[in-house]
Order: C-alpha cells, then sequence, then structure tokens
C-alpha cells in the first residue's frame, strides 16, 4: 500500500459537480476511491459522475442541499446503502451571496451564510461520526478560505464563517482524536472556480492579482485536490485539528 493509496475507500464529498470539490472527487476516484458526487442539481451530478466513470473511477450521485438537515442525512444514508460504511467525508459545498460592508447586511443573509457554511459540516460531521468511531477512525476535510485568516470590506461574512470552519476543525480534532477521527481545514486562496470567474476573465483585474501571489499566477482546482487527498489518506495519518493553507504564498506575502 502506497501513503495516498484510497482503493476500496468510500468518500462522500459535497459542493462535487464542479470547482474544487468535482476536482477532489476526480483525485480521490483516481487514488482508488468509490466518490460520493453531490451537490443540489442531479442532471450536474449525474455529469460530474459520467466524467469520473469514463475516467476508470467509480462514483455515484446523491443530490443534496446542505441548507437542508434532511437531505443531508438521506445523503450519507443513500451512500451506506449503495456503497458501505464512509471512510472520508470532505466538506465542499459553501455559499457567499452577500458582497459589501456589516451594517448593510440583513440577519437573513448572516443566517443562512452561517448555516450553510458552518452549521451544515457540523451535521456532516455528526452524522459520520459515530461509525467512524466505531470502525476504528476516519478522515473529515473542511474546505476554509484564506479569507478566514484576515479581515475583508467585501466578503466579511464569508470570512467569518471560514473562521469558524477553521475552529470547527480544531475543536472536533481534539474531541475525536482518541478516536483516530481526524478532522481538518484546507485554506484556498484564488482558486479558478466559477465562485471567482469575474476576476481571472478580466485580463487586467488578473494580472494585477497574479502579480501579488509570489507563485505569479491562480490557484487551479487540482491543486487544493491533492492536499485533500493526502488529508484523507494514509499520507495524512497524523494530522487533526489543523488548517493547511494553498495559497500560491500570499498570504505570507502580507
Amino acid at each position: 500500500m502506497t501513503l495516498f493509496d484510497m482503493t476500496g475507500k468510500v468518500v462522500v464529498v459535497t459542493g462535487s459537480s464542479r470547482g474544487i470539490g468535482k476536482a477532489t472527487a476526480m483525485a480521490l476516484a483516481g487514488l482508488g476511491a468509490r466518490v460520493v458526487i453531490s451537490s443540489r442539481k442531479a442532471d450536474a451530478c449525474e455529469a460530474a459522475v459520467a466524467e469520473i466513470r469514463q475516467a476508470g473511477g467509480e462514483a455515484i450521485a446523491v443530490p443534496a442541499n446542505i441548507s437542508r438537515k434532511e437531505e443531508l442525512q438521506n445523503l450519507i444514508d443513500e451512500t451506506r446503502r449503495q456503497l458501505g460504511p464512509i471512510d472520508a467525508l470532505v466538506c465542499n459545498a459553501a455559499s457567499n451571496p452577500y458582497f459589501g460592508p456589516s451594517s448593510g447586511m440583513s440577519d437573513e443573509v448572516f443566517q443562512k451564510v452561517m448555516s450553510n457554511n458552518v452549521l451544515s459540516n457540523h451535521w456532516l460531521c455528526q452524522m459520520v461520526y459515530p461509525e467512524m468511531k466505531s470502525r476504528g477512525g476516519g478522515a473529515i476535510v473542511i474546505i476554509s478560505s484564506i479569507g478566514g485568516l484576515k479581515g475583508s470590506t467585501e466578503i466579511g461574512l464569508y470570512c467569518i464563517s471560514k473562521a469558524a470552519d477553521m475552529q470547527l476543525a480544531r475543536n472536533l480534532g481534539v474531541e475525536w482524536g482518541p478516536d483516530n477521527v481526524r478532522v481538518n481545514c484546507v485554506a484556498p486562496g484564488l482558486i479558478k472556480t466559477d465562485m471567482a470567474r469575474a476576476l481571472y476573465e478580466d485580463p487586467e483585474r488578473r494580472a494585477a492579482a497574479e502579480a501579488r501571489y509570489p507563485l505569479r499566477r491562480l490557484g487551479e482546482p487540482d491543486d487544493i485536490a491533492g492536499v485533500v487527498a493526502m488529508l484523507c489518506s494514509r499520507a495524512g495519518a497524523f494530522m487533526t485539528g489543523q488548517t493547511i493553507v494553498v495559497d500560491g504564498g500570499i498570504t505570507g506575502a502580507g
């Protein structure tokens, strides 16, 4: 067995019909995992599954809206029914519906972002923990953001939620470490996903952003997928409660 071998492991990845989630699911399937694709739209999930299967991987689709606890429970239950016990969970799905200062933010928006980006992850972690404990261990990875490490005048609420995800991983890492259930975060910098499309499709804005990054480029979804694969596999067996920053060096540059 190699350090990154995921042969036969069952992995649930939320928000995996595109972007970082899809890249992660494809990477894990390429390492031998049996992957569950999940997002709100069934057709998008099935398209991602077809792509993984065409590449020789194994995947199923179980659509779910992260704001609805009963749909997340169905995601976990259906995974167990179709594939068996869950070895790893990747909480990638999140929302960012508000841009602007906190003074213009409604209570409803605040509650929605915190529910989608934090509470849903708490729900999923609690749903998989008992079984992971009973089987001697498991891995959970929460996709956070470097936004959780600094303030923002435009996406401050999103940053608050992502900082909370880091603390969720720290707390659960401490609580569940004795059961060999590892919980970690990955904090990406600016990645070329749909969320950032307005930035990287504008040549001037993209050039300005790339100039700030020590690696002089924006991140690709695969840049995050590889780190998640490490945390889900035996390669990350001695890591828990941590946040790995994958940002092309931007936070180090100040």
